[in-house]
This record gives structure tokens, C-alpha cells and sequence, in this order.
């Protein structure tokens, strides 16, 4: 069927995701050794996501995702996008699981402002913009006393973005200034919008008044919008609307948000208008990431995703006689 053709562009996406590596790689290689000095504290700065100038491309990535610091150093991670996301370190031998937005130790902070290296610190959900329903930080500061390499997680995209904190001794040369990472850190923003880029145009190959893409992330990129969010239709017909993503969950929303905007509300097999809600329409769940929804009813029909809409993922369906 159409919107599972839809669901495999994904697949089409893994060298974009290994190219993103590669060229983070090869900015700082470029960069070289600088040899700076290690002497005293420093504190570096690490961006959470990005996003394109209208919030519809979306970052999956730390920047930068590795960063060598020397004990007694302080990271602190900026948010870069509208998206949420977290700064998680696990406890040791503690598993990621999959964001629980009823989780009060995933939506707000735990730990001190200095990480011991083996207990579980969050952040907190991260943005620069406020985010209805949800407390938001726009920076979260640890300081390392401890060396070693330390992995952390975005609870809200899982393995998809994660990065590593290497603390080195105190007093030893750092392999990068903060401008070094900088600089590699723009490189890698230009990169993600350009996948972006391409993967809206790829969403838009399989849309159709029929099948509206629901948003769609590859690993690198998340797409916020409906692609194809406008389309006209007859009464009794059916409009699919696809999340052919990777990994980020959206909704299709008609009328007044229910009070649980994760559970599905309404029948979408007789819709002539009022409310209606899909839940959360996971990415990556086959016939799960599809919502479908017969108009018997002519009129204009507005919708959002309860999840996104304050990015401007909203859309129109038009019903004709």
C-alpha cells in the first residue's frame, strides 16, 4: 500500500546517518590538536538539538556529541531547538527504557550540579521555546571531578541521540578549544538541515490528498510538519494520515485536545466533525503508524498534532459533496 511505501523511505536514509558522523569527524580532525592548556577550570558548552528558522526541521543530535574535558571542568548543555529533550545519565547498570512523559524523574531534574559518575542525573525536558503542558529548562550545568568516559541520553529519542562526556586529568592538554567544537558543531547544523531538507522532499514523493505524511525522522532529522497538510477529499472517502518515521511520535487532532492527549478519542470510521484524536501515532510500528479516518460529512476540517502544533504542525482537510 501506498503509506507503508511511505513508512520504508526511512531505510533509504542510513547514509545520511553515517555521512553525519563522518563529517563530524572530519571538521575536527581539520580542526587539529590545540593544544591548549589544562590548567585551572574551564567550562564548555555543548548545544541540545537545532532546528531550521521555522521550527520544522528538527536536530536528533548533541553538538558536539563527544567532548574532552579535564576534572573539574563544568559542561553546559544549551537548548538549541523547539523539540524536548533531555540530558540523561544512567545509573550504573540501569537500561534506557522509552520516555514516560508521567515519569516525574523524566520530565524534571534529579542529581546534584556535580555528576559522581555512577548515579542517575536528568536534566530535566529541555527547549528554548515554552512548551505547552510541560516544564521546560533552556540550559542544565554538571561539573566532572571525577575522569573517565561518560555516556548520556535524550530520554525523549533514546539511542537515536546520545553523547559522551571524556574527563580526562586535571591539568592535562585538551585536544580541542571550545571554538573548535564550535565550529564543527555549525558544520554538523548545516548537515542536519540539509537531510531535513531531503527527507520532507521524500515525504512529499508519497503524499497524496489521500495519505498525509505525519511528521517522519530518519536518526539525523526530524520533519515537524504534515506533509501534504492540506487536502481536499469527497464525502465517504478515506484519508490516511502516515508517521513513516524512525522513531518521533505525533497525533492527528481534530477539535478540542482530550485531557489525555496519548489515548485515542472519537470514531474515526463516521467522522462529520467535533472531536476526534488518533493517541499517539508511534513511528516505526507498521500498521500502528497509520490513523485513518472516513469524512462523512462536507465542510473544512482543521487539525494538529497535540504534540507539535506550537511548532506549526497543523493542517486542513476539505470535504466535498
Amino acid at each position: 500500500m501506498k503509506h507503508i511505501k511511505g513508512i520504508r523511505t526511512r531505510f533509504h536514509k542510513l547514509p545520511y546517518i553515517l555521512a553525519a558522523a563522518a563529517a563530524l569527524a572530519t571538521s575536527l580532525a581539520v580542526a587539529g590538536p590545540a593544544g591548549a592548556s589544562g590548567w585551572g577550570t574551564h567550562s564548555w558548552t555543548v548545544q541540545v538539538g537545532s532546528e531550521s528558522w521555522d521550527q520544522a526541521i528538527q536536530g536528533m543530535a548533541f553538538l558536539p556529541s563527544d567532548i574532552t574535558v579535564n576534572a573539574g571542568d563544568t559542561v553546559n548543555w544549551e537548548a538549541n531547538g523547539a523539540e524536548i529533550h533531555t540530558v540523561t545519565f544512567l545509573a550504573k547498570g540501569q537500561s534506557l527504557k522509552p520516555f514516560d512523559p508521567f515519569d516525574p524523574k523524566h520530565l524534571g531534574p534529579v542529581g546534584t550540579d556535580s555528576y559522581d559518575g555512577t548515579s542517575y542525573y536528568n536534566s530535566g525536558l529541555m527547549s528554548n521555546v515554552d512548551v505547552p503542558g510541560f516544564k521546560v529548562v533552556e540550559s542544565y550545568s554538571l561539573t566532572f571531578p571525577k575522569e573517565g568516559d561518560f555516556t548520556y541520553y535524550c530520554l525523549v529519542h533514546g539511542t537515536a541521540m546520545k553523547g559522551t562526556v571524556h574527563v580526562q586529568e586535571e591539568g592535562s592538554e585538551y585536544p580541542y578549544t571550545q571554538r573548535d567544537y564550535d565550529r564543527s558543531s555549525y558544520e554538523q547544523e548545516r548537515f542536519i538541515l540539509r537531510d531535513g531538507h531531503r527527507l520532507t522532499d521524500s515525504l512529499a514523493d508519497d503524499a497524496t490528498d489521500h495519505l498525509v505524511m505525519a511528521g517522519g525522522d530518519d536518526g539525523v532529522a526530524m520533519v515537524m510538519r504534515f506533509v501534504q497538510p492540506t487536502v481536499t477529499v469527497h464525502v465517504g472517502d478515506k484519508v490516511v494520515f502516515s508517521n513513516p518515521g524512525m522513531d518521533a511520535p505525533h497525533t492527528v487532532t481534530f477539535g478540542t485536545e482530550p485531557a489525555n492527549i496519548f489515548a485515542p478519542a472519537g470514531d474515526p470510521t463516521h467522522f462529520s466533525g467535533g472531536n476526534l484524536s488518533s493517541g499517539i501515532i508511534p513511528a516505526n510500528a507498521g500498521k500502528a503508524s497509520a490513523f485513518e479516518v472516513t469524512f462523512t460529512k462536507a465542510g473544512t476540517f482543521k487539525y494538529i498534532c497535540a504534540l507539535h502544533d506550537y511548532m506549526g504542525m497543523v493542517g486542513e482537510v476539505t470535504v466535498e459533496d
